[in-house]
């Protein structure tokens, strides 16, 4: 998709917050269709399974906004995992989803930062870089992000929305902050029922997709890094 063809009006806006609101705003139809999930207790969203054209997993989809994309899956003991290396660009892994947080109230994953742009800072949007970034996109416009920020602090959050005649509610959470724990595996849990209550003051939608994103574009700057086991679960003690 031209994003400059869709939304001429928004290009102002800093590249990372507009791949957000794309998807808020579009499902991103990949060839297996949405994932649904019904009995499980866990739901999975890894990177093995048919390869599609670009070598990654058929349901996840490269898109590329500035830059070229550097993105494969690569083997690490047991896992297949995800490596993104970004180079004065920005691109994401994207999937659809067709969950509810009533009943996979928790979202989980695993990332490990190598390289961070040095000067990317979510609070600076000539800055708004971040090696790492995990987004969660409801079905009514509103957007949570999750993010390894290199200067602002952990747990900083960001509002950055757009009214209208966009309005998306975009709220961008600092989950990691600085190079203090690169080349190490961080496992995060969020509660993504609660923190969407929290920021939007009204209970969540169904969830629509997943993206996982890097942006080094403002910045020109290198970052990389690498993410895994990513789950949606019913409760904590189905993680463990």
């Amino acid at each position: 998709m031209n994003c400059s063809f869709v939304f001429p009006t928004i290009l102002r806006f800093p590249v990372s917050l507009f791949l957000i609101l794309i998807g808020a705003l579009i499902i991103v139809l990949t060839p297996s269709g949405p994932l649904r999930a019904y009995e499980s207790n866990v739901l999975t969203l890894g990177f093995d399974g048919a390869i599609n054209k670009s070598g990654l997993p058929a349901a996840w989809e490269l898109r590329t906004r500035a830059g070229r994309s550097d993105v494969a899956v690569v083997p690490e003991n047991a896992w297949h995992v995800l490596h993104m290396k970004c180079n004065k660009a920005s691109f994401s892994l994207e999937r659809e989803l067709m969950i509810t947080t009533d009943d996979f109230r928790y979202v989980s994953w695993t990332w490990k930062a190598v390289r961070l742009p040095r000067l990317g800072d979510v609070r600076r949007k000539d800055r708004d870089d971040q090696v790492l970034q995990l987004i969660v996109a409801f079905e009514n416009g509103r957007v949570l992000s999750y993010v390894w920020d290199s200067n602002a602090p952990e747990g900083t959050v960001v509002d950055e929305s757009i009214g209208w005649p966009i309005n998306i509610a975009i709220r961008v959470i600092v989950v990691n902050s600085g190079p203090e724990n690169t080349g190490k595996w961080i496992t995060h849990t969020r509660n993504v029922y609660e923190d969407y209550r929290k920021y939007f003051n009204e209970p969540p939608p169904r969830v629509k997709g997943m993206r996982i994103q890097s942006n080094t574009q403002y910045t020109k700057d290198i970052a990389e890094g690498f993410v895994r086991d990513i789950m949606f679960s019913r409760s904590l003690q189905a993680l463990q």
